[in-house]
């Protein structure tokens, strides 16, 4: 028997994150003689206790909510309550899981332009280069060869300098934004693009100058000009943790212009920065001496990356779309709140998405309860859950699994959140997508031996179909899905920098390409995909299959890593791949998928 199912809005008027001050109707069934409902505030130790009423067998309750987290169960007497069970369903049990709320206030516009679009990932480095005929500045090293594998082994002290370039720079994605359109993406989103001394730039030299090696601010006001007028928005990365130590800021080496934190103590920039004992020992980024971590509740820096003309300010002026904040969870709340503030204040509709690897509406970073879809952080998330869900379903067809990830976002996430969640399946920080669903496993190995394991010939065909499974469900699923530079192509790679190689124009696999051209047509065609409601089908052994509908269309996805599998339906249904029709039912074999679609 069903007591309670927070997904159905029998059960819980609202599905999801619910606002401030709306009032939420409960209701749990069964044959008590009464029944509270306990609910706990994140932070208190003890219950609110709403009586239910009777109506037959069922009791219902109507709460409205302050802003905040909330966990809730229900009493039905003698010791039993009704918890949550690992399906998100109502159990009776002794000692109840609880039920999550998260009860938000809208203080900003949600940026409703990104539902339904594709973010495309670019390493800034690795994917085009119009003028190879760059100058390189001393202690850096210029490939001759676009092909070649960036360096990866350590120098004679222990230290991988990241300090190898390929020259591809701003003027080079202009280049080619006609082939990122005709791959239907409407959002880019750049890795670091920051005077700094690394390739991957997350050790930021100069927060207002583009590094040399990219261009300039020209080519970057050009960049977003010219994407603009294909309706693809900019994104940059915002690295407010921590700079780097070969910066303006601390200027370790003396290669600056000004006094840095670690030259003197009277540098206007020696209270960033946390040392233990000067100069030498000082915070850094998870350790690592060439990223020194800023105080981020310093109120000049604070003020120098969020206030008047800072450098949230100046590049949204510029006319970015917005930020993604790295390591968010190592930033303070009021930090990030000022930087929503900051970036909403020059344009209502940008967008901020912050770097969460778990859920992010109860996540505690630091000892500290996180905040970021109450109303005044984030707009979104890179969606890590959803990404190691789909790769493990691709891979081990657990489909339970899969489910449960989905139905705690549903249950969760604001629907704003829902629709804009940015569906990863490999970043610059993981394995390639074709290489974490079928390379081998190389745990214990040395990236020398990673350098040199690619997917044999021989299974590349099976590889490349769990790719577009994988890709299908993440294009479909809610959310926006956010393609890694070159992953369309079926580019191999195990752990940085291996993963970060550059896009091989010359090489690039025209099946996969076409296959996710379909899926940008199929996104711009259907307005499901915007924010259209998710409903799971089936979630059994190796089947996964789930509709997307709003008031204009309704679409079957099916996809199936198992057995051989029936799945059936109503009507007669076209698949939007193959054009083939089927009444009533569908038999997948083994790593088939469909689109359904009942076409008028």
């Amino acid at each position: 028997m069903c007591y309670f199912n927070s997904l159905d809005k029998f059960y819980k008027s609202h599905t999801g994150a619910v606002p401030v001050n709306k009032e939420i109707k409960f209701r749990v069934k069964g044959n008590f003689d009464s029944a509270f409902m306990l609910i706990q505030k994140d932070g208190e130790n003890f219950d609110n206790r709403v009586e239910m009423i009777k109506d037959g067998d069922t009791f219902s309750c109507s709460i409205k909510f302050d802003k905040g987290l909330y966990f809730y169960c229900f009493y039905v007497g003698k010791n039993i309550f009704i918890g949550q069970n690992e399906d998100f369903y109502g159990e009776l049990t002794y000692n109840p899981t609880r039920f999550q709320l998260s009860a938000y206030e809208k203080k900003y516009n949600y940026p409703n332009w990104i539902n339904g679009g594709i973010i495309y990932q670019i390493f800034p480095d690795r994917f085009y280069s119009f003028d190879n005929k760059k100058t390189i500045e001393s202690g850096k090293i210029l490939h001759e060869n676009w092909n070649e594998t960036p360096y990866f082994l350590p120098n004679e002290k222990g230290k991988v300098l990241n300090n190898d370039f390929f020259g591809g720079d701003l003027k080079g994605i202009t280049l080619k934004l006609p082939y990122l359109k005709d791959l239907g993406v409407s959002v880019i989103y750049l890795n670091p693009i920051f005077k700094a001394y690394s390739n991957h730039r997350y050790d930021t030299g100069d927060y207002f100058q583009i590094d040399s090696l990219l261009g300039n601010e020209k080519d970057l006001k050009n960049l977003i000009i010219k994407a603009d007028k294909l309706d693809i928005k900019i994104v940059l990365d915002g690295v407010f943790n921590h700079t780097g130590d070969d910066s303006v800021y601390f200027n370790k080496y003396g290669h600056y212009n000004s006094i840095g934190a670690y030259q003197s103590k009277e540098s206007k920039y020696y209270s960033w920065y946390n040392f233990i004992e000067y100069p030498n020992k000082y915070d850094a980024w998870w350790g690592i001496d060439v990223l020194p971590a800023v105080n981020e509740s310093n109120s000049d820096y604070v003020d120098f990356i969020s206030g008047k003309n800072g450098v949230i300010d100046h590049y949204t002026k510029l006319g970015i779309a917005g930020w993604r904040l790295d390591v968010v969870d190592e930033l303070p709340s009021e930090f990030v709140k000022k930087i929503t503030k900051a970036t909403k204040n020059v344009n209502k509709n940008s967008i901020v998405i912050g770097e969460v690897w778990e859920d992010a509406s109860n996540k505690i970073a630091y000892g500290k309860r996180r905040e970021y879809f109450l109303g005044e952080e984030l707009d979104s998330v890179m969606n890590y859950p959803l990404k190691d869900a789909i790769i493990n379903f691709v891979k081990n067809g657990d489909a339970k699994l899969l489910s449960r990830t989905i139905k705690s976002q549903l249950d969760h996430y604001p629907k704003h959140v829902l629709d804009s969640l940015m569906n990863i399946l490999s970043t610059h920080d993981t394995s390639r997508l074709i290489t974490a669903i079928s390379g081998a496993n190389m745990d214990g190995k040395s990236k020398e031996e990673m350098s040199k394991t690619f997917i044999p010939e021989d299974k590349l065909k099976l590889a490349k179909k769990k790719v577009k499974i994988a890709s299908l469900l993440q294009y479909s699923i809610f959310g926006v899905p956010s393609v890694y530079y070159g992953d369309e192509i079926g580019m191999q790679g195990y752990i940085d920098p291996l993963n970060r190689r550059t896009y091989d124009w010359e090489n690039q696999d025209l099946e996969l390409l076409y296959h996710y051209k379909f899926l940008g047509k199929m996104r711009s065609e259907y307005s499901a995909f915007k924010n259209g409601k998710f409903i799971e089908v089936c979630a059994d052994k190796g089947m996964f299959a789930f509709i997307r509908k709003d008031r204009n269309c309704e679409l079957l996805i099916a996809v199936n890593v198992g057995d051989v599998s029936t799945l059936e339906f109503s009507g007669t249904l076209t698949d939007l791949i193959t054009n083939v029709e089927y009444e009533n039912s569908v038999i997948l074999n083994k790593n088939d998928y469909v689109v359904l679609i009942k076409k008028l």
